[in-house]
């Protein structure tokens, strides 16, 4: 039996990640100062086949209540960081308050880094470290306190922590908008306006929180490990948009993050690469396409390569759809094709905000030569699939294992 530590458990994303894990047979160690909403959870929880779960009311501002989570807890296959809180106070950064701003960063930026501490020598070899930080920490949001530096700071945390510990796997989940509780209150208080919010984000929705239980329960997995030391930009394509006008809201309801995966594989030799779904058609399903052809291409290529298999797939498919590119990780050998790699980044960005009302999804992963194919297997099911609808735009760079770490 696996088991997982959640913090920030009672309420929005950690209340339905701990619903996931316990409902797949997890134990969870559920952490939240909140003691009656955790009680509440944890009534509504399935009991895991052999160890009961772990209800721990602590403030995560007290570092002697965060070593306390040391004491009677069990062996860890993962750690999920995901308290935080926003600042409700409207106040300019500096015109803060200092106790306000001690507790904020106490709780987004120490707690993290003290509990992976405490819990250190719990972890089993190969454990995931996941950190949820914020597309706050990727862009700065003004007038919510420090907020965007606490963030940020979490997300140098992480990568210096998957730095100093190779044998752990450490990522970081940076959610766009979600309709939690939080986010509500923003909403009621006029502080944040949806129509605004809408028009910044190429997939023309918020997300729901079970959709970033999704990316938790894919990054506390053994086949998170090419993400090791990465950020999962999970936020719709809202840290890609840069335009002046407004992008159009989405036309289509997301399809059940269950739904069965329809992959097609085209665009080179693909043996070594069908196994990642099915290709028997299920219905419902969700339709994916899977091209390698950019993973073949000399430098020089890649643009040219990605622009065909995106007009390809924009030939086949209108709606309610996901595009993964193979792209190939190796430096150029010239200078002058340097270019070619960052512009065909950019170029997967930009059809995620042309495609996006439409659900139709877009994402690339820069494979590192001579890698086994099927390590790849459980993080293409993921990108590729329904449980990752709003995941666009992003190209992730895939690390071969750590040696010595379990896949």
């Amino acid at each position: 039996m696996q088991t997982v530590l959640i913090t920030g458990a009672a309420s929005g994303i950690g209340r339905d990640t701990a619903r996931l894990f316990a409902g797949a047979g997890w134990q969870c160690v559920l952490v939240d100062h909140n003691a009656p909403a955790l009680q509440q959870l944890g009534r509504s929880l399935p009991a895991p086949a052999s160890a009961p779960h772990q209800l721990r009311a602590v403030d995560l501002t007290d570092p002697v209540q965060i070593a306390s989570l040391g004491d009677d807890t069990p062996r860890l296959d993962a750690i999920l960081n995901n308290a935080g809180m926003s600042d409700a106070s409207n106040t300019p950064l500096a015109e803060q308050d200092a106790a306000q701003m001690a507790r904020l960063l106490a709780l987004n930026l120490a707690a993290p880094a003290a509990v992976v501490d405490a819990c250190g020598p719990l972890l089993k070899p190969g454990a995931r470290i996941v950190n949820v930080a914020s597309g706050a920490g990727l862009h700065a949001i003004p007038w919510r306190g420090a907020y965007s530096p606490s963030k940020a700071g979490l997300i140098a945390q992480s990568l210096a922590l998957a730095q100093a510990r190779p044998d752990l796997c450490v990522t970081v989940l940076a959610p766009g908008f979600v309709r939690t509780e939080l986010v509500d209150g923003l909403i009621q208080a006029g502080r944040l306006k949806p129509e605004g919010a809408l028009g910044k984000i190429p997939l023309g929705r918020m997300a729901a929180p079970e959709e970033m239980a999704q990316a938790l329960y894919f990054l506390a997995s053994s086949g998170a490990a090419p993400l090791r030391g990465q950020i999962l930009a999970v936020n719709g394509g809202s840290s890609l948009h840069g335009g002046s006008q407004p992008l159009p809201p989405a036309t289509l309801q997301p399809l059940p993050l269950d739904t069965p995966l329809q992959l097609e594989v085209c665009g080179g030799e693909g043996e070594a690469w069908q196994g990642v779904a099915p290709t028997a058609a299920v219905q419902p399903h969700y339709a994916a396409c899977l091209d390698l052809s950019p993973l073949h291409c000399a430098s020089a290529g890649v643009l040219q390569a990605v622009h065909a298999a995106a007009a390809r797939f924009a030939a086949r498919y209108t709606q309610q759809a996901s595009l993964t590119l193979l792209l190939p990780s190796a430096q150029p050998r010239r200078w002058q094709d340097a270019g070619d790699g960052a512009a065909a980044r950019m170029m997967v960005s930009t059809l995620a905000c042309e495609w996006g009302s439409r659900a139709l999804r877009i994402n690339a992963l820069e494979v590192p030569s001579g890698v086994d194919p099927q390590t790849l297997h459980p993080l293409l099911r993921f990108v590729c699939g329904s449980a990752a609808q709003y995941l666009t735009g992003q190209t992730l760079v895939c690390s071969a294992a750590a040696p010595g770490t379990p896949r």
